[in-house]
């Protein structure tokens, strides 16, 4: 800990992006405070001392304002809701409860963790940010799920950076896939993580690390004069056609 140090929520802080990013964080003497379901599995995972885990159900709405609450009470200068789910079905086998879990997840988490820390950011001066997805900028098959959630999630941002200006920076990344275990049944298979990468531009999967560098970039002050974007960080995905 420094004396420039900042406190910071990372909500899903254990493995893939949220990971990088509490370590980045860390490592630069921010105090880190990560949220994740399993307690003693993040313990293994995670070697930063100073961080500090939450148990938390992103599914709860209590659970998310105990830990933003816990989180906030030396103050609190960023919160990063990296949790996420990837539902891809047809439209045939999609189901009302499918959307609604997916939207709890996505949208009603983020919600409600920002509308719990919107006080203490607005003290600090701090930033928010969200991870949407490219399914929310293109169209794709099997993508009507998460599709429609991350869509809502960019609406939820835009919304919130309005009203919590001018104190308050809320911004959303927009992966295209990225190797993280989150997306792990659709990279562990050599031939398919290839066939999906060479759809891109930059033909490969994005990388946690390159998630978190911006989202780190975002939460800091660096950013200041930067909020109500969607930033795709997606190998092109979202706006260019090579073939």
């Amino acid at each position: 800990m420094t004396l420039d140090s900042k406190n910071f929520l990372i909500f899903g802080g254990v493995g893939g992006i949220g990971q990088a990013l509490a370590e980045s964080l860390s490592e630069k003497g921010h105090r880190v405070f990560v949220t994740t379901r399993h307690v003693d599995e993040a313990k293994s995972k995670i070697k930063l001392p100073e961080a500090q885990i939450i148990e938390t159900d992103a599914l709860d709405a209590d659970s998310i304002r105990r830990a933003t609450a816990l989180a906030a009470q030396e103050g609190l200068h960023g919160l990063a809701y990296c949790i996420g789910s990837i539902d891809l079905k047809p439209l045939a086998r999609a189901t009302p409860e499918d959307l609604m879990k997916c939207f709890q997840l996505n949208v009603i988490g983020a919600f409600i963790a920002a509308q719990s820390a919107a006080g203490a950011l607005q003290q600090s001066e701090g930033g928010v940010v969200f991870f949407s997805s490219v399914a929310a900028q293109r169209g794709f098959s099997n993508h009507a799920i998460i599709g429609t959630a991350k869509a809502g999630l960019e609406g939820l941002a835009r919304s919130l950076a309005a009203e919590l200006a001018p104190r308050v920076r809320v911004n959303v990344i927009a992966p295209s896939l990225t190797d993280t275990p989150l997306a792990k049944s659709l990279t562990q298979n050599p031939k398919i993580a290839q066939t999906i990468a060479d759809l891109h531009p930059l033909p490969r999967l994005g990388g946690a690390n390159e998630m978190a560098a911006l989202a780190e970039f975002l939460l800091l002050q660096h950013a200041g004069w930067i909020t109500g974007q969607v930033l795709h960080v997606d190998g092109g995905r979202s706006t260019i056609e090579r073939k």
